[in-house]
């Protein structure tokens, strides 16, 4: 799938930020690498800014999610990361040996996606899902390993 880069600068208008160098890296670097943690931001906004701080690419990532230009997603042991696709109530399934993560559409075509038993009175807006498996790459490994034991 091709990943399209997205106009920073309007994004950053349309949400009522100012546009700033350090923004248009981190919407660049989670254009290329969706699924991110705040570190690999880091050093790829480093790479192109090398003057910008680690701790000024932690609040642009706080900034953007606030606004809804990002999404942090926390799957179970590993440190959150980030995503521009927002907007939509998709899930993600996670690799259960190596940590990498996929997009997966909603089940259902539509938020909620599922619907609890019971709501304890709240008005239900979306949900949250993670799949966790063996992605292709790691499954590959697995096997070559198994044939070339002796």
């Amino acid at each position: 799938m091709e990943t399209t880069t997205p106009d920073a600068a309007a994004l950053l208008r349309e949400a009522g930020l100012r546009v700033t160098d350090t923004r248009v890296a981190v919407i660049a670097a989670l254009a290329d690498m969706p699924h991110s943690g705040a570190d690999a931001v880091v050093a790829r906004v480093e790479a192109t800014l090398p003057t910008t701080s680690r701790q000024a690419v932690y609040n642009v990532l706080n900034d953007l999610a606030a606004a809804g230009l990002a999404r942090r997603i926390e799957p179970a042991g590993q440190p959150g990361l980030y995503e521009l696709r927002v907007g939509d109530n998709h899930h993600h399934i996670v690799c259960q040996r190596c940590g990498a993560v996929a997009d997966v559409d909603c089940v259902t075509g539509h938020a909620p996606c599922l619907t609890p038993s019971q709501t304890s009175g709240f008005d239900l807006a979306e949900a949250e899902v993670t799949f966790w498996g063996i992605c292709s790459d790691c499954k590959a490994l697995t096997v070559d390993a198994v044939v070339a034991a002796p």
